[in-house]
C-alpha cells in the first residue's frame, strides 16, 4: 500500500478507522442516527445534525459541514467547508477548501489546498491543484492545473 496514492490513502484511512473500532479507542468514533459505519470527527469541527456520514469518513479540525450533506469514504482536512446538500464519495478534500451547495463529487476526487468549487457542479475523479477555483462541472477524470 502506498498512502501517497489517493486510492491507497482512502483504503488506509478505512483500515485505521476499523482498528479504532476494534480497539480501546472506539469511543473516539462518532455515533448517532445519521452515522453509518466508522466516522471520526474532530472536536473543533461543526457538523449539522441533518448530515449523513459514513462509512469511513474523517472530518478534520475546524471543518464545517452544513445541512443535508452526505459524505462516504472521504477525508476532509483542516478548515474545509462543505455547503448544504452536497454529496461526497471517495474524496480527499484539502486544507481550507470550500465546496458549494448541491455539488456532487465522486470517483476519487482530490482537492489541493484552498480550492473553491462553485455551487451545483458535478466533479468526477478530478485532481485539482492548490489555490484553484472550479466553476464548471468536471465530467471526465482529469488533472486541473
Amino acid at each position: 500500500m502506498d498512502v501517497g496514492q489517493p486510492n491507497d490513502f482512502l483504503k488506509g484511512t478505512s483500515l485505521y478507522l476499523n482498528y479504532l473500532k476494534q480497539s480501546d479507542h472506539s469511543k473516539e468514533l462518532a455515533t448517532g442516527s445519521n452515522i453509518h459505519g466508522n466516522v471520526l470527527i474532530h472536536p473543533t469541527a461543526s457538523v449539522s445534525p441533518t448530515c449523513v456520514l459514513g462509512p469511513s469518513v474523517v472530518i478534520g479540525p475546524e471543518c464545517i459541514v452544513e445541512d443535508g450533506v452526505r459524505i462516504r469514504n472521504s477525508t476532509l482536512l483542516q478548515g474545509s467547508i462543505i455547503r448544504s446538500h452536497s454529496w461526497l464519495e471517495t474524496c480527499i478534500i484539502g486544507w481550507r477548501c470550500t465546496v458549494g451547495q448541491w455539488v456532487r463529487m465522486e470517483n476519487v476526487t482530490v482537492l489541493g489546498e484552498d480550492v473553491i468549487v462553485s455551487d451545483e457542479l458535478f466533479v468526477n475523479g478530478a485532481r485539482v491543484l492548490p489555490h484553484k477555483s472550479i466553476a464548471q462541472s468536471v465530467v471526465e477524470p482529469q488533472i486541473i492545473m
